[in-house]
């Protein structure tokens, strides 16, 4: 056609193969370099997503970074990951920490809180992300150690397990506890959770119960032929509101109550007299209360009102045990120098599956729990340097 430029270049062969399409180049599996550093070694955890339920990734990593050190023997349960030593040593203490996190967040920006961001250096700088401090900095602080000591003072069980972050029967240290008693003989623990590398003893118990009021449905516009069951939920409420909550020394820790609504649900239309609600209470005890101690206070509070009264889970507290020889060396040890003591443990934390076997423990880590979970989650690396020294320096030189 006229204007048009001829068309130039070989001609294709008539039905000639065409170009073959390159096989994708798989994603290389993530490795963990156990030498770097406790500082760096956070940055790389956090780096291998492990949200509750996917921690996969990250047990193949710690596996296949633990297996060469020829002074530990090293275990695989599901996505948990066990070493340790055995060298005959007349103590043996465990160093535990979870290996999931809650789910990754996206801030307003559309950042996800995912791979770690470094600001400024590896040992006094901060690094935020997903984990970071809940609980991979104390995770790395574990592995360093594991690495790094072939001849500790004591004899050390390393555990790295999975889904602390969901409902309790999905946490895999208590069927690891189950499962493999002998890898949980010990005379002492530490949790790695944060804890500003301030030594928290024990821990308070929790129990939840469902208060059920009921009533009788009815149209709203004649509310008299009915019985409205959110309406007497209100007693509930008001005692709960007038709840002064124990503030009690155990073991000369100061431990905190608390007796609290955490949820209601009720309603079935926006014309219907609901005949039906329900009430969700958490108590949070210290622990000079057993569970049954801590039902029959729940119950004794909510004595006399019409509603059914049942608990729905509960979880025992761990009573601090700081005067035991082994936390009372460890405290001195960890907490020297320090313008600080101990304190409690508010909240529950897996040191209360230890105090169930036996084995005193306490909660000590980097990490400040109150950013844990936020979408700015983030850790002092200057603590994960100063964490991982001082376990180091308790539990003997590196060979």
């Amino acid at each position: 056609m006229p204007g048009l430029e001829p068309i130039t270049g070989p001609t294709p062969e008539p039905n000639a193969a065409p170009e073959p399409t390159p096989e994708p180049t798989p994603n290389p599996e993530p490795t963990l370099d156990l030498t770097r550093g406790a500082a760096r070694l956070t940055a790389a955890l956090v780096d291998i997503e492990s949200v509750s339920g996917d921690e996969k990734a990250l047990a193949d990593a710690i596996e296949a970074a633990l297996r060469p050190y020829p002074h530990l023997e090293v275990l695989r349960d599901g996505d948990s990951v066990l070493a340790r030593t055995s060298l005959g040593r007349a103590e043996r203490v465990i160093l535990a920490g979870h290996l999931d996190t809650v789910p990754i967040a996206v801030d307003s920006t559309g950042r996800r809180n995912v791979p770690s961001l470094l600001e400024g250096d590896w040992e006094t700088g901060t690094l935020r992300g997903c984990g970071t401090s809940d609980m991979k900095a104390g995770v790395a602080v574990q592995l360093v150690l594991a690495a790094g000591l072939a001849e500790p003072n004591r004899d050390v069980t390393y555990v790295f397990y999975e889904c602390e972050e969901v409902e309790a029967e999905r946490n895999s240290l208590g069927r690891l506890i189950r499962t493999r008693p002998d890898w949980f003989a010990a005379d002492f623990a530490v949790l790695l959770e944060p804890s500003n590398n301030i030594v928290e003893g024990g821990c308070q118990g929790t129990m939840r119960v469902r208060l059920t009021f009921r009533g009788a449905r009815a149209h709203s516009a004649r509310s008299w032929l009915g019985d409205n069951a959110i309406h007497k939920a209100g007693a509930a409420l008001r005692r709960l509101a007038e709840y002064q909550p124990r503030r009690v020394e155990v073991e000369g820790l100061e431990f905190r109550e608390g007796l609290n609504a955490v949820g209601i649900t009720g309603g079935v239309a926006g014309n219907v007299i609901p005949d039906e609600c329900s009430v969700l209470v958490n108590f949070r005890f210290a622990p000079d209360r057993d569970e049954a101690d801590a039902e029959r206070h729940v119950r004794e509070v909510f004595a006399g009102l019409d509603a059914e009264l049942v608990v729905t889970d509960s979880a025992p507290a761990a009573r601090p045990g700081l005067h035991l020889p082994l936390a009372a060396e460890f405290v001195g040890a960890v907490m020297a120098g320090l313008d600080a003591r101990p304190t409690a443990k508010f909240g529950w934390t897996d040191v209360a599956r230890f105090a169930g076997l036996g084995v005193p423990g306490v909660n000590y880590g980097p990490g400040d729990g109150g950013l844990a979970h936020k979408p700015d989650e983030s850790v002092d690396l200057g603590q994960v340097v100063r964490c991982a020294e001082r376990m180091r320096s308790w539990l003997g030189p590196a060979s």
